[in-house]
């Protein structure tokens, strides 16, 4: 598995400049609230397709007062072969993002899903059941693109094809060719997008009830969907034809809606405990979180098992809400595991038995020390330049 070996962030939200070197594949970083531990974790994610975890645009990522931002790291592989990857403002418009592998500019963030995979919690996940399906979704569909990176141009393309259709609707007055080629378009890619849900959400389902790590609840992961129904059942080209026709049955009510009723775009996520049945919407608090924490921890075994890697795993505030013997568990399951994982909490006795075996750093003025130690020498400077 690839490990982290450095990150360096210019200008990026509250940093003017750091670079860190990672001491192990599980570090855990500790501080005040404010101080930045949120943003270590978004800057890997936004090497990896999406907006990262804040889902923030990049013009709100530059440090006040500087217009250019940027984020790099370098990951080695088993074999010690290095792999650069980086992001920030495009120097000629900085209101974009660029990107760089080893050096290269490449195009559009997908270009690096083959080089890196993430997954993560945020603090904001804990309402991940209580709120609008998007969310729940986004969780789902990033773990498919850790599996399967391509799916994350099949949702563009969707999402773009959609919102053309949408705007013809919209207008009152749309040719019919043109509609039905974009109809033709939502289909082909909404069908291809849910296929790659199922794969995942079987595949976890099918290895031991989402392969929970002991101390964690089995659980089951379902894909609420019309499309997911009909490709139980029938062949992908088959749900294509049927998609389009309801699409274009659809168009009248669809433009009094201000929206396609029929797409990748509808479906939801439905995370339940495998013992009771019971769906997570109806769990307390701390069951969630720890029905989450199992399906990334399963997640990180299944990308292993069938990739050769597993992903980065960035916890923001992982234990809250957890008991001691969930807290345990979690510490468990990231024994022997080479991957990189970074953790963060304000109160580094809580991670106590994860003392010698993690990397444990406090960051206070934007600065990170080590444990017992001093800052990196180059800890308040380096020499990336914003991509």
């Amino acid at each position: 598995m690839a490990r982290l070996e450095r990150l360096a962030l210019t200008d990026f939200r509250n940093y003017a400049r750091l670079v860190w070197r990672p001491d192990a594949p599980v570090n855990v970083i500790t501080g005040e609230n404010g101080t930045g531990k949120t943003n270590l974790l978004e800057a890997l994610s936004l090497l990896v397709p999406g907006r990262g975890l804040r889902g923030a645009r990049g013009a709100e990522m530059a440090r006040h007062g500087t217009p250019l931002w940027g984020v790099a790291a370098r990951f080695v592989a088993p074999d010690g072969v290095p792999s650069d990857l980086s992001t920030g403002s495009d120097p000629v418009r900085p209101e974009r993002r660029a990107f760089r592998r080893d050096g290269e500019a490449v195009r559009g963030r997908g270009a690096l899903a083959d080089s890196l995979s993430a997954v993560w919690l945020t603090p904001q996940m804990d309402r991940l059941f209580q709120d609008g399906l998007p969310g729940r979704r986004r969780f789902l569909d990033r773990l498919v693109v850790a599996l399967e990176p391509g799916h994350a141009r099949e949702l563009a393309a969707h999402d773009q094809s959609v919102t053309q259709r949408n705007r013809l609707l919209a207008g009152g007055r749309a040719d019919a060719a043109w509609l039905a080629a974009l109809e033709d378009s939502v289909a082909r890619h909404a069908v291809a997008a849910t296929a790659a849900r199922l794969v995942l959400t079987d595949r976890l389902n099918e290895e031991g009830g989402l392969g929970a790590p002991e101390g964690f609840p089995a659980a089951r992961l379902d894909l609420l969907c019309p499309i997911a129904e009909q490709l139980r059942s029938r062949p992908a080209l088959a749900v294509e034809d049927w998609l389009r026709d309801r699409l274009a049955a659809g168009r009248a009510a669809d433009a009094a809606r201000g929206g396609a009723g029929m797409g990748a775009h509808r479906a939801d996520m439905v995370l339940s405990d495998r013992a009771s049945g019971r769906p997570a919407a109806q769990a307390s608090t701390g069951q969630q979180k720890a029905l989450l924490l199992g399906v990334v921890l399963a997640h990180a075994a299944l990308m292993t098992r069938h990739r050769g890697e597993g992903p980065v795993i960035l916890l923001d505030e992982p234990l809250v809400h957890l008991d001691e013997r969930r807290r345990e568990a979690l510490f468990r399951s990231l024994d022997g595991f080479d991957g990189t994982v970074l953790m963060t909490g304000t109160d580094a006795d809580l991670f106590y038995p994860l003392r010698g075996r993690a990397a444990f750093c406090t960051l206070s003025d934007g600065v990170l020390r080590p444990e017992g130690g001093i800052p990196p020498a180059d800890a308040g400077s380096m020499d990336p330049k914003p991509v």
